[in-house]
């Protein structure tokens, strides 16, 4: 008689995240170029955009290296767009999967978020030895940090992602509202400057973004004559924690309503 093996709730719902990552990644290599792609666009656009701005300040940008000063900026905006995009149409996108008793809408969430992580890491590790063989140097003060700033990146971006893919749901036209006010975010979270190129009567009309208070600390954690001035990770992970606890809060009470719609 064939021994029946129970699986422990955890266990299924490992199971179904890691089911729906692969989903994601088979997704993503349909044409020839695949996941590749999602590697080596980023890489280019970071490495044409550090080109650009080097030319224009000589190479150094508030005693950071010009190069390394993008690089925070342009990784980790690209990486907070790309989780608020994909994932918020993740619940709609797999509704079919639903039908199943063990796919909830916050496996897919889960996993669409995990496969920008991983993405992320990849670019960052490609742009690294290219910055290695390119003869630039690499050093970094607080190595941890920046592993911390990445996860509080994530989270933010989650989360927000799941308050938009839960509205849109019900209002489908919060996409177009999302769309409109996400394009502003990768030119005011500190890609192409400082808070410090900035007269301090502008910081408040700049730093209620939890964004670029990331990617200020990161590079502050990155070199740390860099300096902190007028952005706290007090602020960032409050912002964190409400959006958290918000984004749990609604999907608790709403998600059967929402897949049912």
């Amino acid at each position: 008689m064939a021994k029946v093996e129970k699986r422990s709730n955890l266990h299924i719902w490992g199971d179904v995240i890691f089911a729906l990552f692969l989903r994601e990644v088979k997704d993503k290599s349909k044409d020839k170029l695949g996941v590749a792609w999602e590697v080596v666009s980023p890489v280019v656009f970071v490495f044409m955009l550090s080109f650009l701005r080097g030319r224009m300040d000589g190479g150094e940008t508030h005693g950071i290296e010009t190069f390394w000063f993008m690089v925070y900026g342009i990784v980790l905006v690209k990486f907070f767009l790309g989780i608020v995009g994909k994932v918020s149409n993740g619940i709609k996108k797999n509704k079919p999967l639903y039908a199943f008793r063990q796919v909830q809408p916050i496996s897919s969430i889960i996993a669409i978020a995990a496969f920008e992580l991983i993405i992320t890491l990849l670019v960052v590790l490609v742009i690294g030895v290219a910055a290695y063989y390119m003869g630039f140097k690499i050093a970094i003060d607080n190595p941890i940090q920046v592993i911390l700033n990445i996860a509080r990146v994530w989270l933010l971006a989650t989360s927000l992602a799941t308050l938009f893919a839960l509205a849109g749901c019900y209002v489908p036209e919060i996409h177009r509202i999302r769309e409109l006010a996400m394009r502003p975010m990768f030119f005011i979270s500190g890609i192409f400057f400082s808070l410090q190129d900035f007269p301090r009567e502008v910081w408040p009309y700049l730093n209620w973004n939890p964004l670029l208070h990331a990617v200020e600390l990161t590079r502050y954690a990155a070199y740390a004559p860099y300096g902190h001035e007028g952005v706290s990770y007090l602020y960032l992970d409050m912002s964190i924690l409400v959006l958290t606890f918000a984004a749990l809060t609604l999907y608790q009470v709403s998600w059967k309503q929402a897949i049912s719609r």
